[in-house]
């Protein structure tokens, strides 16, 4: 099988640290570009074409994040903030595993984390033809939405009869590509170390996104199967030396999104709204969330994990609308695509690309016409957790009612035990002070909707400006946010439900014609991209005449690096690596520097400058690939990816080489703290680097 969506891979290679390749990809790269680079791996080592397997599959997906498994006994290594809810599903007032960490030392201390999955690629399969094929000739977009979509859940369906078994249809730059991914699923995970919340967000909001960085940001888990360990194929080793300035490195991971091919229009509609809503709300319910906990132990518990998502997204935002405007990203595109446009001209057999094109930029003029209506209700399914709770239940009562393959893909009956087990989860996050001030913001941010974009329930609900008196009397007399009452309401009808009489639920009731129209409208929208993005994006690739890797879309991609420093601005040069004298450094007594006593008494007994902590390379990453094994070219882990640098965070719009830096918490730092902080001798072991 090809996966592909370059014309041809022919790698005449100055460019390959730009991009996310695939697997099958990296097979069509130059074999002798990467050994010069440094690969001193055979690239069948990295990945088995026959096999649809290699190194490159050590690197799995946890709950979004990623990480590597580390030894032959199931250890996975990732970040501490992708397995923060773990230790949040722990915590409790006189045992505050948030802040102090944990450390397992034995199998039997290891705690479960009862809704983290851990998914392990085992094969790939183009799907593209038999996706295209079942479109019906003449269908209007919402018809083509409806095939494509119909014939991605049988696929799934007919993969997942296999045991363990959990596959999707992945699609490539908005339908150039369709791959079926089979993957093996593992449920049983166990949290064995966490450092303290100290080491692991050190320097917390003000470092977030910045250089120099001293994060201790990694975490470690064990991976179960039928009760024992489970015993990967391939694993990563340890490095014992560590990198140096000019080391090669490979990123492994899932990368969620970027939006590299998207016109110049539609990445203008990213800008103007989806970022400067993301920035301007939760940046709002993070000045929220404090205020309503603060003196509250039991409330800074429930809201850390939420918390801690909302100031990484709307910094994050922030860095996206400064890092656009600095470098003239949208411009470049524009250029970029009128280079392509003159190309089309001499190359009839492109034709259609041009009328794609002209499709998308007025695709992306209606969706602006809606949205920050769309932003809101994208919002309100998630948070506050009362709306999510209860728009959930309700719509999972109404599709519980159609036969499972004409379901929503998220409410099919293979959701329904990972749903339960959010639904109970969740309780942990939830906090009535904090959750109702989010819901009267997000009414408030409603009731400012021009007369085209309003929200029917909630003018109806809220429109007579009681909104206080409103929500004290929703969350007062609703069960919803009784865990025992929202299980029992998880296997009810919609008649069980609208009989209860529930406020919340009614207004989830009220709430759901407008979420289904909404829905409905980008079910179409979808379809027109089927349609038209493949159509233009051949046309660049083939423009382009060198190897393109497709937008991030969360599945295994491998980044090709060096450890780099960089210039961010005139005069300042930043060196590729820190240390722990620069944790030192900053250490205040004071939160976000506060240091342990005992990370302090054991980095006395050291010459501190040389325990190496951060390191810089320029992989070209972005969200999801936190917790990604950074491997050096023998294969063994020197690092993990756990941030970008504020200069590059608007990197998932294009690939800026003197600014494209991704940020990596060195494994010497993790090794040194195991050793001489945690005295973890079972773990060292148990990773082959005994403790000396």
């Amino acid at each position: 099988m090809k996966l592909s969506v370059c014309l041809t891979l022919t790698a005449a290679l100055g460019m390959a640290e730009e991009g996310k390749w695939t697997p099958q990809q990296v097979l069509q790269l130059d074999p002798l570009w990467l050994k010069k680079q440094g690969l001193q791996l055979p690239v069948s080592r990295l990945w088995d074409q026959k096999r649809g397997t290699g190194l490159l599959a050590a690197a799995v997906n946890i709950g979004g994040c990623s990480a590597g498994f580390v030894s032959a006994t199931g250890l996975i290594l990732t970040n501490h903030h992708c397995l923060f809810g773990i230790l949040q599903e722990h915590a409790k007032p006189g045992r505050d595993l948030i802040t102090d960490g944990f450390l397992a030392k034995s199998q039997e201390e290891e705690l479960p984390g009862r809704t983290t999955r851990v998914t392990v690629p085992r094969k790939f399969t183009d799907v593209t033809k038999e996706i295209e094929a079942t479109v019906p000739a003449g269908a209007d977009d919402l018809a083509r939405n409806a095939a494509i979509e119909a014939k991605e859940k049988a696929l799934v369906s007919e993969c997942e009869k296999t045991p363990g078994a959990r596959c999707k249809v992945a699609v490539f730059d908005g339908g150039v590509q369709y791959v079926l991914i089979d993957s093996f699923e593992l449920s049983d995970i166990r949290l064995v170390y966490a450092p303290p919340r100290a080491i692991g967000e050190y320097g917390g909001e003000i470092d977030n996104w910045m250089w120099p960085r001293h994060t201790g940001d990694f975490a470690m888990a064990r991976a179960y199967k039928d009760g024992k360990p489970y015993k990967p194929e391939f694993f990563f080793p340890l490095s014992k030396t560590g990198v140096k300035t000019g080391d090669f490195v490979m990123v492994l991971g899932y990368p969620g999104r970027t939006v590299r091919s998207l016109t110049s229009d539609e990445m203008v509609g990213q800008r103007d709204y989806w970022f400067k809503l993301r920035s301007e709300i939760y940046g709002g319910w993070l000045n929220l969330l404090e205020q309503t906990t603060k003196g509250s132990p039991e409330g800074a518990i429930a809201v850390a994990a939420t918390q801690k998502t909302l100031a990484n997204v709307s910094k994050n935002a922030d860095g996206q609308l400064a890092g656009l405007k600095r470098g003239r990203t949208i411009e470049k595109q524009a250029k970029a695509e009128e280079a392509v446009m003159t190309w089309i001209g001499t190359h009839p057999e492109y034709a259609k690309a041009a009328e794609a094109k002209q499709g998308l930029d007025r695709l992306a003029a209606e969706k602006r016409k809606t949205g920050t209506h769309d932003f809101l209700l994208g919002t309100l399914v998630g948070n506050p957790l009362a709306l999510k709770f209860a728009t959930r239940l309700v719509r999972l009562a109404a599709e519980r009612e159609k036969p499972d393959m004409e379901r929503e893909a998220d409410y099919m009956e293979r959701e329904w035990t990972r749903m339960r087990a959010t639904l109970e989860r969740d309780q942990k996050s939830y906090y009535r002070p904090a959750d109702q001030a989010l819901f009267a913001s997000l009414v408030a941010h409603a009731m400012k909707l021009g007369p085209e974009e309003r929200i029917e329930a909630f003018d109806k609900i809220f429109g007579d400006g009681k909104v206080d008196e409103t929500l004290e009397f929703l969350y007062g007399r609703t069960k919803v946010l009784d865990l025992n009452e929202r299980l029992k309401m998880f296997q009810e009808s919609t008649e069980q439900l609208k009989a209860r009489k529930d406020p919340l639920l009614g207004l989830a009731f009220a709430l759901e014609p407008e979420l289904k129209t909404w829905q409905q409208r980008a079910r179409a929208q979808d379809g027109a991209v089927a349609r038209l993005r493949p159509e233009w994006r051949r046309a660049v690739i083939a423009h382009a005449g060198k190897p393109v890797a497709p937008d991030a879309n969360s599945t295994l991609r491998v980044s090709f690096a060096h450890v780099k420093g960089y210039t961010p601005r005139d005069g300042v040069i930043y060196t590729p690596q820190t240390t722990l004298a620069g944790m030192l450094e900053k250490e205040t007594g004071e939160e976000p520097f506060k240091l342990p006593a005992k990370v302090m008494a054991a980095a006395a007994r050291v010459d501190a400058s040389k325990v190496p902590l951060d390191f810089l390379a320029d992989a070209d990453t972005t969200g999801g690939n936190s917790g990604s094994p950074t491997v050096n070219g023998r294969g063994e882990l020197v690092g993990l990816n756990f941030d970008r640098v504020w200069e590059n965070v608007s990197n998932d719009f294009g690939y800026n080489p003197d600014v494209a830096r991704n940020v990596n918490v060195d494994i010497r730092f993790f090794l040194w703290l195991l050793k001489d902080v945690d005295h973890a001798d079972g773990i060292l072991k148990e990773l082959g680097v005994a403790a000396q």
